[in-house]
């Protein structure tokens, strides 16, 4: 914990440093990214850089942590930490990293609040980055260690053995190793992250939720192609860079640098109800829990709530019903925003997901993913039928922007 003295400083100053978090975290990239452009290039999402995302998720992410170490009571801030973590070993991170971090975040931080940032204040908030990377580096540490792995040695070359096109822009790749040895044991609900060398020669790397490991030697993702999206004040939403190459350069035989296997979102072995609801390509880590389940005859009761744009852009429309089908226990309901002549029935619906008209089991552990809007509305109208918070896991795409609310 915090000494304290920093404590009491850290308290004090939370309402000022938490507002001015938003303005530091621009600052710190860009004093970051100018002395180390490496890292832009070859490590950070340069989409989420030239969105913000990435500095909106800094900034939720030290701002929580921060609340967490000094309040009373509450969550332990440790818990926040996880998802990070899970993410920095998915990238190779490792401890000689998390100095440089702390050279540029602080001179960001005396450049925005100037002469606010007295002595005392710095001392405090420098024992609270400190006490934050320690956390991150012992379960980085932890998760190398547990993965059979040297600190940051989390890459192999793998070859492509499989493609199928999933939907009109979702294709599946079945991965393999190059000598048909085994690959590590992944867990239900984990990613993997890719790493690809673009056309101006940067090395971009994405994460990739898992949909089949269950097979010795193999391992499946769906990658969705992100065109430009232009929003009505006239501004774009740039297309994604990873996702667009694979679609047009990855194919059977095609070898490609992939990370071991991370994630927090696991499915636990219980027999409590599970409920996972989730949206477009959201399904990604759903079918790879039910492919667990069906796997291992689990007879635990699921339920599956799914939504998408139409029964043609579903990406494993086919398999997610057999998947559910197979299993005694589980069942099905589906909304799509166009369901064209197809007609209205229970499991089949037009619009989006209604959970007032679901019955969700008592006591069920619940898991969502797809984009944020989507589970902010899910997870509140959960909450509002007293589904417990701590009940409620989820996994995102990108930066977790959603930490400081979640």
């Amino acid at each position: 914990m915090l000494s304290t003295k920093s404590a009491a400083v850290v308290k004090a100053t939370l309402p000022v440093i938490g507002a001015a978090i938003g303005d530091i975290t621009p600052v710190f990239y860009q004093r970051m990214l100018t002395a180390h452009p490496e890292l832009e290039r070859d490590l950070f999402n340069r989409g989420n850089q030239a969105q913000g995302d990435q500095q909106s998720a800094l900034a939720g992410a030290v701002a929580t942590y921060a609340t967490l170490l000094v309040a009373d009571d509450g969550r332990d801030p440790l818990e926040v930490l996880a998802r990070i973590a899970h993410k920095h070993a998915s990238l190779g991170i490792t401890e000689d990293q998390y100095p440089i971090v702390h050279e540029h975040l602080f001179a960001a931080i005396v450049e925005v609040l100037g002469d606010a940032v007295t002595p005392e204040v710095a001392t405090a908030w420098d024992e609270v980055y400190w006490h934050m990377a320690g956390a991150l580096v012992t379960i980085e540490k932890r998760l190398y260690a547990e993965t059979g792995v040297a600190e940051g040695d989390v890459w192999r070359t793998l070859v492509l053995r499989r493609r199928l096109q999933e939907s009109p822009d979702t294709v599946s790749f079945v991965l393999g190793t190059t000598d048909g040895s085994t690959l590590p044991k992944a867990l239900p609900g984990q990613y993997i992250s890719l790493q690809v060398t673009l056309p101006d020669g940067a090395r971009q790397i994405r994460q990739y939720s898992l949909t089949r490991s269950f097979e010795p030697g193999e391992w499946g993702i769906s990658v969705k192609a992100v065109p430009t999206i232009h929003a009505d004040d006239g501004t774009d939403s740039p297309a994604g860079e990873v996702s667009n190459f694979l679609h047009q350069n990855l194919f059977e035989g095609d070898e490609i640098r992939v990370s071991a296997p991370f994630g927090d979102l696991v499915i636990e072995d219980s027999d409590r109800p599970l409920v996972l609801i989730s949206a477009g390509i959201g399904v990604t880590p759903i079918i790879g829990i039910l492919h667990y389940l069906a796997g291992t005859d689990s007879s635990r009761e699921v339920l599956v709530l799914h939504a998408d744009r139409s029964p043609a852009r579903h990406a494993h429309r086919q398999e997610l019903k057999e998947l559910v089908a197979a299993m005694p226990t589980a069942s099905l309901r589906r909304w799509y925003e166009d369901l064209g002549v197809r007609p209205t029935r229970d499991v089949l619906q037009v619009g989006r997901v209604d959970l007032e008209a679901v019955a969700i089991p008592e006591d069920a552990e619940i898991y969502l993913c797809g984009p944020l809007p989507f589970m902010e509305q899910v997870r509140t109208s959960l909450i509002e039928q007293h589904v417990r918070e701590s009940d409620i896991h989820y996994e995102v795409f990108g930066p977790d922007t959603w930490l400081a609310s979640a």
